[in-house]
């Protein structure tokens, strides 16, 4: 197994769990347009972790990082929520914030290379 895959299904493994573990702060970014905010996250949780693990299996790869893609486009939402107000931001720092947004499609591009 390539080193870049494991690290990968580690993110995704460690930050859904994220979702469990601190999970008013994830409803808190969710947008309040969306409904049901609550179930959302630990819905969104749930996949990551599933995705996480499935990246590990050759046979659920390809499918794994179909997921994750769809997941860091639809998270998009969240990271642009996240820079209109310094409530929204939790104390993250806007430049941080803008950079998130790069790096969203950098991590796209690399579950892509496992399709």
């Amino acid at each position: 197994m390539k080193w870049d895959l494991l690290v990968m299904s580690i993110i995704y493994v460690f930050a859904g769990s994220m979702h469990f573990i601190k999970p008013r702060a994830y409803v808190k970014i969710i947008p309040k347009f969306l409904p049901k905010r609550r179930t959302l996250n630990l819905f969104a949780g749930a996949v990551e972790i599933m995705a996480g693990f499935a990246l590990l299996f050759p046979e659920t790869r390809p499918y794994a990082a179909i997921l994750i893609i769809t997941m860091l486009v639809v998270f998009l939402v969240v990271h642009f929520n996240m820079l209109r107000s310094k409530e929204l931001a939790l104390g993250v720092p806007r430049w941080i914030l803008i950079l998130r947004i790069p790096l969203q499609f950098l991590l796209i591009w690399w579950a892509s290379l496992y399709i």
